[in-house]
């Protein structure tokens, strides 16, 4: 069966969560249910060691990262509410090969958790400010979901200097639909809520039964039947990590945004991986790659991982994927 053959089926799949999520969310929403900035000068370059590490960034919040190995570095960016944590198996099995660091978004994992700056913007400086402390050059920039946007606004604000390669991974380029878009342009933009969906999502989030919208995600959309049950809990409990309250205002930045132009623009060395069971329609990582010059993309079937984390439900694939795209 061809790709969009089985996208076409799964679309029933993702109207139905996207109902059931707006659902719950607004029922949350009828139940009726940091730490100050200092401000700083720019970031002192410091070593990368195989190990933990924290950089602060120019107002003053603590990043944490993870480093392993050596060698040419690749940066792991996570997505929205999630963590370095999840790069576990890329941490494992790529640092014998390459310096592999994953970073901790302000707020999220162990970083910091601030009472500011939960915009995709913010968070592209933050991580441009922490790869400058680190003092990396002729870096491969990787992403995973809205991770893709923090480095499209990376992109947009400080250019591709020091950036050799991008691992782009079920990034949406536009998550929102606009009114009166057509399935077709809603599939190559990779949208996954309305702005009433989306604001009924994150009144959720943000109230008393926030975890519980989380779980919603994370059990029945983000991951395929196969991926083991037992591991849920642990993505969900680094999911949490980031308080419901600031995931709520970060989704409705996030997801408000537009990144088709800036994806135009892209003329790095790009690999795009997606799946075929995705909240996203894989269509969204096609079009993508159609745009960046020289790219490559890669769509996994569902029964190889091809939900939203292939890296994790798929790691052997995806890993021999990134080594070969690396080189």
């Amino acid at each position: 069966m061809k790709h969009d053959e089985r996208t076409n089926l799964l679309e029933p799949n993702r109207r139905n969560f996207l109902k059931a999520g707006a659902a719950g969310a607004g029922a949350v929403l009828a139940l009726g249910a940091g730490c100050a900035a200092r401000a700083h000068d720019q970031p002192v370059a410091q070593p990368v060691a195989a190990s933990d590490g924290y950089v602060t960034t120019s107002d003053g919040v603590r990043l944490h990262y993870i480093a392993r190995g050596s060698g040419r570095p690749l940066v792991l960016i996570h997505g929205w509410s999630q963590s370095a944590a999840l790069f576990r198996e890329q941490l494992a099995a790529l640092s014998s090969r390459y310096q592999v660091i994953a970073l901790d978004l302000r707020g999220h994992g162990e970083s910091a958790k601030p009472e500011g700056g939960y915009r995709v913007a913010r968070l592209a400086q933050d991580t441009h400010e922490a790869l400058a402390a680190l003092g990396l050059r002729d870096f491969v920039l990787g992403a995973h979901s809205m991770g893709c946007a923090v480095v499209w606004s990376y992109l947009e604000h400080y250019g591709p200097a020091g950036i050799s390669k991008l691992l782009l991974v079920d990034g949406s380029p536009c998550v929102t639909a606009w009114p009166g878009w057509s399935d077709d342009q809603k599939a190559e933009a990779g949208t996954f809520v309305d702005s009433k969906s989306l604001y009924e999502i994150a009144g959720g989030l943000a109230g008393a039964d926030g975890a519980k919208v989380t779980e919603g995600f994370i059990y029945n959309a983000f991951f395929t039947k196969q991926y083991p049950r037992e591991q849920l809990a642990w993505v969900l409990a680094e999911s949490l990590k980031l308080p419901r309250a600031y995931a709520a205002r970060l989704l409705v930045d996030h997801c408000t945004q537009d990144w088709r132009d800036v994806i135009r623009t892209i003329r790095l060395p790009t690999l795009v991986v997606g799946g075929t069971a995705s909240i996203f329609n894989p269509k969204s990582q096609r079009w993508i790659a159609q745009q960046i010059p020289g790219s490559r993309v890669e769509i996994f079937e569902e029964a190889e991982g091809g939900g939203h984390f292939p890296f994790l439900e798929n790691p052997a694939k995806f890993n021999r994927l990134v080594t070969e795209f690396l080189g």
